[in-house]
């Protein structure tokens, strides 16, 4: 939620001022807009069939809008429900335009619209924008024209043996160019033959834009432990009802094939399945998995999409045609009518939380939908979120487990290279121990991996005669090198500069030098202790898309890389059966800052990169470089032992009631005067409710103190889990009118802390 009045700039147009005319009935209509819910229009009488759904144009002032014409009623429970709006009188509404020649928005969707902006605090136009993106509302080009013969041929018709031929041809549809083709003659016998009558003009309509998935075209083998979830997911699709299961299973044992089981269940029962990936660099691979599989691709929704796909898949999903659809967490928005299925996959990816503008997390509100929809939702990783396995021991979940890989591969054993003891050279980040168990396994003819969570060259470049560290203007975040483009960046406002030759406080020449590894010191310190080796780079700033990301994939299936080096990217599900070692550089990486998700994020995290190695036959090995080995996440990761420390971690957070065993909003304040967000932030801490069971920690200054050239300050509201903190946000941010130039930003239930 932002607390701002704010207005997009439009094309301004001309509108009708006149009042109604008589037997108009009132209906509400959802704009694209931050209003606070829907305006009230006027539906003249040549609109009366329009229906709550429907997709029309109003004026809005001096232009017009798009919106949705939306319920009379709202079915939101009554801690969700925003205070209600001043009705306007009849005589000053204004006349809805026109209804769109599309499909409506189905019920179930404007539903989780309105629940949605309710639970996020966010105004539901704002929500509404997410389904009815303007590039997804485009009109299509039209249907080409084609000629037929008509039943009988007009009398008086000479039949010459060109027209003869191609009559005979045009017993389906082909559009001029073709039939003239195929019959052997020019453009204006086809047109003369229209003009007596001979031929009749059709439109020829696009094939369907998303082939039928077979269910039945390639069945996987299962046996054991996968035969028996694969049986109880596909009954979960029969029941045709809402449910939830988390499906938990060790990294390679099966879980994209058995879930690929209930969706094929749900297509043999004419629904639609909607799978939600962390990142769309996974999309490729899976693609190519589910194909092998249905014999078909799904329908993909990810930001990569043109718009003409945008389009077609938009509305393949409203009409039913698109059977399955694999996408980001927008998909969650998509119009869907006959949902039966949702998978979530990697359910615990922090990649799942929307942070700008509308702040949800799509896996809650995946559960939502289902809900909704009264479909089966299946929650799937090899580390469930601690969110996720609370709710399976509060009896709100099923819980699936599978415990062994797939085939013959085994777990690949965990060791940690304590660098207290094994230390690298001077200036080198990679322990002998790493770098020689790297030479055995190329040597081998298998694969390794190296994996560090830091993109660029190193995370801070500071002056080493004066001590000056180069920060961005914009933020309180140091600038981070990246050699290949000779840049100095910021990764929060991507801000960035030449790197320097003299340092810009002591203008002494030559004086810059880089602290700490990123991936392109440790490629670089690579390709120095491997010369012979090939080597591959998978990060964000290397694999631009899904397409370049498919390119590596098949190039390190195909065995033409020995090394691969990367960044979080790399702890997605690929599977690569010849990579048998995985060298972790800084282990310890995510363990600092006051996240209290942070030990959690980080055994999810490095469990996840792990799961790389030994897939196949050959045994695999992981190490990991830890100045700290002792640590709890280190011994968990060691032991293979997930469950005691969630157990442990749960334990820990359940006396203070931190998520998932309470409630949490965060408020944001941030102005690019200090002043303003100083004194908003003041009076909201003055205005804090004070309540039982809830608790407001600050205000005080986020950890970035500044972003993007704004100042900013946090507060968080903590709750008793019983607590709906809904309403006592509305009722608190009601009694704070912010400074001027001030903002004020809700995240309901908060991921990042920064």
């Amino acid at each position: 939620m932002t607390v701002e009045k704010r207005m997009p700039d439009r094309n301004p147009i001309q509108t009708d001022l006149l009042p109604p005319p008589a037997g108009s009935a009132r209906v509400r209509v959802m704009l694209t807009l931050p209003f606070a819910g829907p305006l009230d229009y006027m539906l003249p009488p040549r609109l009366a069939g329009a229906m709550p759904g429907d997709i029309v144009t109003v004026p809005l002032g001096r232009r017009t809008e798009t919106g949705v014409i939306w319920d009379a009623t709202s079915r939101l429970p009554p801690e969700f429900t925003p205070p209600p709006q001043k009705d306007v009188p009849t005589s000053r509404l204004k006349p809805v335009a026109a209804r769109l020649d599309l499909p409506p928005l189905p019920a179930q969707l404007r539903q989780f619209v309105d629940w949605v902006a309710a639970y996020t605090l966010s105004p539901p136009g704002m929500v509404l924008a997410m389904a009815l993106r303007a590039n997804a509302l485009a009109p299509l080009p039209r249907p080409a024209t084609g000629w037929i013969a008509a039943p009988t041929v007009p009398s008086g018709l000479r039949l010459t043996p060109a027209r003869q031929k191609v009559l005979e041809l045009a017993t389906t549809a082909l559009p001029t160019a073709e039939l003239a083709r195929r019959a052997g003659v020019g453009a204006a016998v086809i047109r003369g033959l229209a003009q007596a009558g001979a031929l009749t003009a059709v439109e020829i309509l696009p094939p369907p834009p998303f082939a039928l998935p077979d269910p039945a075209h390639c069945p996987p083998q299962l046996e054991g432990e996968q035969a028996e979830v694969a049986a109880q997911l596909r009954a979960r699709v029969d029941e045709n009802g809402f449910s939830i299961t988390l499906l938990e299973g060790v990294t390679g044992s099966g879980k994209t094939e058995i879930y690929m089981e209930a969706i094929a269940a749900c297509v043999a029962a004419g629904r639609q399945a909607l799978v939600l990936l962390p990142e769309i660099a996974l999309s490729a691979q899976w693609t190519g998995r589910f194909a092998r599989r249905f014999g078909a691709e799904p329908a993909l929704w990810h930001s990569d999409l043109g718009a003409r796909l945008r389009r077609v898949t938009w509305r393949a999903v409203a009409d039913g045609t698109a059977r399955v659809v694999v996408g980001a967490r927008s998909a969650l928005f998509l119009p869907f009518d006959q949902l039966g299925l949702i998978i979530v996959d990697e359910e615990h990816e922090t990649a799942f939380k929307q942070e700008d503008g509308v702040t949800y997390h799509a896996r809650d509100m995946a559960v939502v939908r289902a809900r909704m929809s009264q479909a089966p939702i299946v929650l799937v990783s090899a580390t469930p979120s601690l969110e996720s396995l609370a709710n399976v021991g509060a009896g709100r979940y099923r819980h699936l487990k599978l415990n062994a890989r797939h085939g013959n591969a085994s777990m690949p054993d965990v060791e940690t290279l304590d660098m207290r003891a094994d230390p690298p050279e001077r200036g080198l980040f990679l322990s002998p121990m790493l770098t020689g168990a790297i030479n055995d396994a190329i040597g081998r003819g298998e694969q390794a991996m190296l994996f560090l969570n830091r993109r660029g060259y190193a995370p801070l470049t500071l002056c080493r005669t004066c001590g000056h560290r180069m920060q961005c203007p914009n933020c309180t975040a140091w600038l981070v090198e990246h050699r290949a483009r000779h840049i100095l960046t910021c990764h929060h406002c991507g801000y960035d500069e030449p790197i320097p030759q003299t340092c810009p406080k002591c203008a002494d020449a030559d004086s810059l030098t880089p602290i700490g590894p990123g991936v392109e010191r440790i490629t670089e310190e690579a390709r120095a202790t491997f010369p012979d080796a090939r080597i591959l780079v998978m990060a964000s700033d290397t694999l631009n898309g899904p397409a370049a990301t498919a390119a590596a994939v098949e190039r390190i299936a195909r065995r033409e890389i020995d090394l691969v080096i990367g960044t979080q990217i790399v702890a997605k599900g690929w599977h690569f059966p010849h990579l048998t070692l995985v060298g972790i550089v800084d282990a310890d990486l995510g363990l600092g800052g006051g996240d209290l998700r942070a030990s959690e994020r980080t055994v999810q995290l490095l469990h996840q990169v792990a799961g790389r190695a030994g897939r196949a036959e050959a045994p695999g090995r992981v190490l990991l470089q830890s100045y700290v080995p002792d640590h709890p996440v280190m011994q968990a990761l060691v032991s293979g032992d997930f469950a005691s420390f969630m157990q442990q971690e749960a334990e820990q957070r359940r006396p203070g009631f931190w998520p998932p065993y309470g409630r949490l909003a965060a408020v944001i304040v941030s102005a690019e005067a200090p002043d303003a967000a100083d004194l908003t932030a003041r009076a909201l801490g003055q205005n804090a409710p004070r309540l039982d069971g809830v608790q407001v920690l600050g205000p005080a200054p986020a950890p970035l103190a500044i972003l993007r050239g704004r100042h900013r300050f946090r507060l968080l509201l903590r709750a008793r889990r019983n607590i709906a903190v809904q309403p006592i946000m509305r009722e608190w941010l009601s009694r704070v009118k912010p400074e001027r130039g001030a903002r004020i930003d809700v995240d309901i239930d908060p991921v990042s802390f920064l």
